[in-house]
């Protein structure tokens, strides 16, 4: 990545429309390809997806997958063929360790109300293994603002550990408030906001970044970013 600040706006992701789901795919995802977008290091999916009442995805296979749900709005039930049963709700994050294989659905029970969320997936370090589960709450603390840490490889602070070496953060910030984030040499930073406007700073670059926007980088250096409206972010810290 030669730019100091990659921006990939939300205009420019893919869309799928079953009627039942609208899905914006930031990287190739099913029969949206497009060789330039394949992923950003670890990070191989990030689908911004509505789901409507009394709709879902059916039972179907993974493996090898760390994969990650955050729900916006609504609620989304989760059921998989290792008897994990929970239903996800605004301010949770839920972790599916897919590992040698497991099957699990989706699904928004709730008649006449749409559920917002954002599927991730990221790669393991390692194929195989034991497929596990994780899911908490933290919308007290992401409502107290700053960066909140949801899923690590070693599970640090709190949060759902996860078989990667990749940090997901997610932040509230206030109109006209900023945070900050030092990315490390060496490593990469993914930046997806979920609502709102922003602005990021790294270096002498500065970029305005909008509702569904991203912003990436590969520069070590201090990263500022600044709320122009009511703001919530996703931020990746990948090795």
């Amino acid at each position: 990545m030669s730019e100091t600040l990659y921006i990939r706006r939300s205009s420019d992701r893919g869309l799928a429309n079953h009627g039942w789901l609208k899905s914006l795919h930031t990287f190739s995802f099913a029969e949206y390809h497009d060789p330039a977008h394949m992923g950003f290091r670890s990070l191989r999916v990030i689908n911004e997806d509505r789901i409507a009442g009394g709709t879902g995805f059916g039972k179907h296979p993974h493996r090898d997958m760390e994969i990650i749900s955050y729900v916006v709005s609504g609620a989304l039930k989760h059921e998989d063929t290792a008897g994990n049963k929970a239903v996800i709700r605004p301010g949770e994050v839920q972790m599916m360790s897919a590992g040698s294989g497991i099957a699990h659905s989706e699904m928004n029970e709730r008649a006449g109300e749409e559920t917002h969320f954002f599927q991730i997936w990221i790669m393991p370090a390692e194929r195989g293994g034991t497929p596990g589960y994780g899911q908490k709450s933290f919308e007290k603390e992401i409502s107290s603002g700053g960066l909140v840490l949801t899923a690590s490889r070693e599970g640090r602070n709190g949060s759902i550990a996860i078989k990667q070496d990749a940090d997901m953060y997610v932040a509230r910030i206030a109109q006209g408030k900023s945070i900050e984030f030092e990315n490390r040499d060496k490593r990469g930073v993914w930046i997806q906001v979920v609502n709102g406007a922003l602005e990021i700073a790294l270096a002498d670059v500065s970029k305005k970044l909008e509702i569904g926007d991203a912003a990436a980088t590969e520069f070590a250096g201090r990263l500022l970013i600044q709320a122009t409206a009511d703001s919530e972010v996703i931020l990746f810290d990948l090795a």
